[in-house]
């Protein structure tokens, strides 16, 4: 049964007073009777224990492979800290969620498990695109990879993606703190994102929607935009080789982060489509939010270390 909701006045202002609520209720996945999101939990746990795991392994084992400090395996191992930071932000409350039955998220909590989600997505969006950008160099300019992507380049990638997702999703929170929230307080989905919590407002959110159109379009959209281009340049490389053996050595090496790219772009753009259509909340979008941030996690380590033969190799030693 749910708990009356709780409203707290915040911030007299001239034209009223800001009322934010005391928690949000979280819905899971609309439609489905407790029992059958009690059940869910199982797989989702499961789910979460393979994104550890298999992140925190590829991390530890290019961390003391001093063959595997090269460019490519330093942004996986900086990918795998992202999945691994983003699968323990959303799954553990997801899980609590479908387990206990729990919907409640205090508002301020909410805003920064939302905060997190969104900047550690523009830090994995600004990973797979240095990816995309030492496999363009590898392949095209081969005899300058070394020059181009030395260990303080690297070093200074990983620090600009790290400043970007934080500076840009910074003001998200308190963009949202200075709407009221009169309305209904029930998120749909499992998790808190901007677009659910902004519908929740009573307030005009002109300047939400402007701001958060404007960072999707300069940060995920440039990144697609740039990797895209990449991998243009890269198959009309690779076709100009003479041998048919070595085109297919050279774009395997791709098939990986092409792989990470599809399973993280392909439900963004699907669910940013779906928001920008308007229109109340369907099991449509709870459904393509959850892949979208709950597939990568879990994908890209068995990806990575089933087309790695360092990293599966050292996989199958531990087991062994």
């Amino acid at each position: 049964m749910q708990k009356p909701h709780i409203l707290v006045p915040i911030m007299a202002t001239q034209n009223g007073t800001l009322v934010h609520p005391a928690y949000f209720l979280l819905v899971g996945i609309p439609g489905l009777e407790p029992n059958v999101h009690f059940w869910l939990a199982f797989p989702l746990c499961f789910m979460y224990a393979l994104a550890t795991l298999g992140n925190l392994a590829i991390v530890l084992i290019i961390r003391v492979e001093r063959r595997l400090h090269e460019p490519m395996y330093l942004f996986l191992a900086m990918l795998s800290t992202v999945d691994l930071v983003l699968s323990s932000v959303t799954m553990p409350k997801m899980a609590s969620l479908f387990l206990t039955g729990i919907q409640e998220i205090e508002f301020n909590v909410c805003l920064t498990q939302m905060f997190l989600i969104h900047a550690l997505s523009a830090m994995e969006s600004a990973i797979l695109l240095a990816m995309a950008l030492d496999r363009f160099v590898a392949i095209c300019h081969p005899l300058r990879h070394a020059s181009v992507l030395t260990g303080p380049t690297v070093a200074k990638i990983g620090l600009a993606a790290l400043a970007r997702g934080f500076v840009f999703f910074f003001p998200l929170p308190f963009i949202l703190k200075r709407l009221s929230y009169c309305q209904t307080h029930t998120v749909t989905h499992s998790f808190c994102l901007h677009q659910d919590i902004m519908k929740l407002s009573c307030t005009d959110t002109t300047v939400n929607v402007v701001y958060v159109l404007f960072i999707i379009l300069s940060v995920m959209g440039v990144d697609f935009l740039f990797i895209g281009f990449s991998y243009i340049l890269i198959l009309w490389a690779v076709l100009e080789l003479s041998s048919q053996g070595a085109a297919l050595k050279a774009f395997n090496t791709c098939i990986s982060h092409l792989c990470a790219v599809l399973v993280f772009y392909v439900p963004l753009i699907g669910l940013s489509v779906v928001h920008r259509l308007g229109g109340p909340t369907s099991l449509l979008h709870v459904v393509m939010a959850n892949v979208y941030l709950l597939l990568p996690p879990v994908v890209n380590p068995i990806v990575y270390g089933a087309k790695t033969k360092e990293i599966r190799s050292h996989v199958f030693f531990m087991f062994s």
